[in-house]
């Protein structure tokens, strides 16, 4: 037994009015936090073991009492040792919506989704201190992610000035686009496997912690053009749109443009896809997590399909097709 496994187990024992009758690994985790599912008395609860040398859980509770105040169904967080990095949680369940969703559920389920969306995002204070701006820093660090770690390290291409040239243009046009959009409150991670069928209150919102003000797209895009499932492109505006004409209804200025949201929408994909496959690729060599790499394709997918669309982005389109990053698979 490794010490954070004995330290988590010992506080345990002294916060719960009753020893565990089980303890077992609730969910994987692309950081350093680990979450444990424990029964006792009768019910469950969520342990979140945050190594305080490498996460801070503090954003987690205060976010996460901000959004369950916006009415959003995130844990309740029951108790904690923020020093050490332990939190007791409510539970929200194992049914996640990736390993549910089909072609009959989908519109239900999104449909929740996206009326929680809009509860955040028209509730959220932008001007609140409590969450950092989705600066231009942030953004193009993200992108950085794609040329260091998937075109650099993982596939190993060594590109050329005038390569790294087009890169720099088309990192500066998606962060100037998400720049421009109306501000909102940012889930950062709002996908399907952080997503959770709940009754009554559906969806569960799992994974907040690194919530930021930014642009009124980003979300909608991680939740439409979701990095684990696709779907075609034509249901995909018409659920945009959709969005736009809600957060319309509730007040949201800014959205007279339907052309222009679309066009928000799919270059502050292209942004958060790129960002998506370095991560990908980093979590596979850093980190000895190579389940993302299956994922990879399906995203560089969506990054190739709006780039064909928009000649702005026609130079990042050229040099991956010409580099053969098309072509590549992940090998088992």
């Amino acid at each position: 037994m490794n010490d954070r496994k004995r330290l988590l187990l010992e506080w345990l024992d002294a916060v719960l009015p009753v020893p565990p009758a089980r303890i077992a690994p609730a969910s994987s985790d692309a950081s350093f936090r680990r979450y444990f599912r424990v029964w006792y008395d009768g019910r469950t609860r969520i342990v979140m073991d945050a190594p305080p040398d490498k996460e801070d859980c503090r954003p987690f509770v205060a976010i996460a009492q901000a959004m369950r105040g916006l009415g959003l169904n995130v844990p309740e967080v029951l108790t904690g040792d923020l020093d050490r990095g332990l939190l007791l949680l409510t539970d929200l369940g194992n049914r996640q919506y990736l390993a549910e969703l089909d072609a009959r559920s989908v519109h239900g389920l999104y449909g929740d989704a996206l009326d929680t969306l809009a509860r955040l995002q028209a509730g959220g204070d932008p001007g609140s201190p409590l969450l950092p701006p989705y600066d231009s820093a942030l953004l193009h660090r993200e992108m950085d992610l794609f040329r260091d770690w998937f075109l650099g390290r993982l596939l190993g291409l060594d590109l050329r000035e005038d390569e790294q040239q087009v890169l720099d243009h088309a990192f500066a046009l998606l962060a100037d686009n998400a720049l421009e959009q109306p501000r909102v409150w940012v889930h950062r991670d709002y996908h399907s496997r952080n997503l959770m069928v709940t009754d009554p209150d559906n969806p569960g919102v799992l994974d907040f912690q690194d919530a930021v003000v930014g642009a009124v797209t980003y979300d909608l895009v991680s939740l439409l053009r979701d990095c684990y499932i696709a779907w075609p492109r034509g249901q995909v505006e018409f659920w945009a749109l959709a969005h736009r004409d809600r957060l319309r209804a509730l007040g949201m200025s800014g959205l007279d443009d339907a052309g222009q949201f679309l066009r928000w929408f799919d270059l502050m994909g292209v942004q958060r896809h790129l960002k998506a496959i370095g991560i990908f690729a980093r979590l596979n060599l850093r980190d000895g997590k190579p389940g993302y790499l299956r994922d990879i394709p399906r995203t560089l997918n969506y990054v190739l399909a709006v780039a064909d669309r928009y000649p702005d982005l026609a130079g990042l389109r050229v040099l991956l097709l010409e580099r053969g990053v098309d072509r590549w698979e992940a090998t088992p």
